[in-house]
């Protein structure tokens, strides 16, 4: 599946894999969240329910491109940098296109949408 997050004027595209907890995220589309810098590597913003962790892995080492559910904190997460090995981050998806866009500080808004197939 793929999806639209859209900064302002500027547009980043990605796919979602075909996760449970994918799933569970595209459910809730359209999205706006506020996205805010976290450990300079990521943009995180809460989302508003908790993502489904069944068939999922203990955790993900997350490369830059990556979009992840982190379930501890219910956060929504899009990688700028690669990190190290966390457990409880699960992997939804990867930008295909304009991760530029997401590389601000923060916070900034992100309207979060589903593409047409």
């Amino acid at each position: 599946m793929k999806i639209r997050l859209q900064v302002g004027g500027e547009t980043a595209t990605a796919t979602l894999n075909d996760s449970a907890a994918s799933r569970d995220f595209a459910a809730l589309l359209p999205l706006t969240l506020t996205l805010e810098n976290y450990a300079g590597v990521e943009r995180i913003a809460p989302l508003p329910a908790k993502l489904s962790a069944a068939g999922s892995p203990d955790g993900i080492a997350p490369r830059r491109g990556d979009i992840a559910f982190y379930a501890p904190w219910g956060n929504l997460a899009v990688f700028v940098g690669d990190d190290v090995y966390a457990r409880g981050l699960l992997r939804l998806g990867r930008v295909d296109t304009g991760l530029a866009t997401l590389q601000r500080q923060g916070p900034f808004p992100v309207r979060i949408e589903r593409l047409p197939d």
